[in-house]
């Protein structure tokens, strides 16, 4: 019988190797920003008073304290020199004069010495001196940043504060509150960017709401004031002498915050409700 060989069957088909994916990059990851803050900068000089387009500062015969030494010194600025000091200055040391031009001059990171001579002079402010001084930037920039912060907060107590606590500084500032809302915001604007410091401070002066509330008996006829003395207004009857020469409304406020002046105030209070 003749033999027979079986055929193999092609078998499972061979798998596939799949590169898996990148993964995503998180979202929240933020991007971490370095930042190199130079400390060799350009210093800037500026004259005290007005001195002309060109102000030469005087070298000849300049001393100074030297604590180190423990003795008086004379400084001098040569731009070859590595020292200000003239008994450690060569015998070839020139003098180069020091011109403040337009009432300011500039000192690069290449002239130590001459920046050494400025802050040591005994004309300095930070010395004592009256001539001239040393513009710090960095507290400027900071005076500025700060000075525009508290100009923004109160432009938003401008516009986020309740109205009664807008009226009551209105009113304090003598400011016309018969008038529509955003006539008065305007110029509670105008007093909050003019002095942002004394209007943000209002909110918490129990003061303001008291003279709010005095000047608003005085419109509505409850009181009246004279340079002398404040009375009510229907009687004539005396509430409070005014001493000469003194304004009525703020001695009458100062009064009304007193426990003398409490029963006083509420009577006042329950009339103008």
């Amino acid at each position: 019988m003749p033999t027979t060989t079986a055929k193999r069957g092609p078998g499972r088909p061979a798998t596939k190797k799949t590169t898996p994916a990148p993964k995503a990059a998180a979202k929240d990851q933020k991007l971490s920003i370095k930042r190199e803050v130079k400390t060799n900068k350009i210093l800037e000089y500026r004259t005290k008073s007005d001195r002309g387009a060109v102000f030469v500062m005087q070298q000849r015969g300049t001393t100074i304290f030297d604590k180190e030494a423990g003795n008086i010194r004379e400084i001098r600025y040569c731009p070859n020199e590595p020292s200000i000091f003239r008994d450690e200055q060569s015998e070839m040391a020139k003098r180069e004069p020091i011109i403040f031009r337009d009432g300011v001059i500039f000192v690069r990171p290449e002239q130590p010495n001459l920046a050494a001579f400025l802050e040591a002079h005994p004309d300095n402010v930070a010395n004592g001196g009256k001539k001239f001084y040393r513009v710090d930037s960095e507290k400027k920039a900071k005076v500025d940043i700060n000075e525009d912060f508290l100009i923004a907060d109160a432009i938003a107590m401008v516009r986020d504060k309740d109205l009664d606590s807008l009226l009551a500084i209105a009113i304090s500032r003598n400011i016309n509150i018969d008038r529509p809302v955003a006539e008065i915001k305007h110029d509670l604007l105008v007093y909050a960017k003019k002095n942002p410091k004394a209007f943000i401070s209002s909110f918490d002066d129990p003061i303001i709401e008291m003279k709010a509330k005095m000047k608003t008996a005085q419109k509505y006829q409850i009181i009246s004031l004279s340079s002398k003395s404040v009375n009510w207004f229907d009687t004539g009857k005396l509430i409070l002498s005014i001493p000469e020469g003194k304004d009525p409304m703020d001695v009458f406020v100062r009064y009304c915050m007193t426990e003398a002046a409490v029963s006083l105030v509420e009577e006042i209070e329950k009339q103008i409700n």
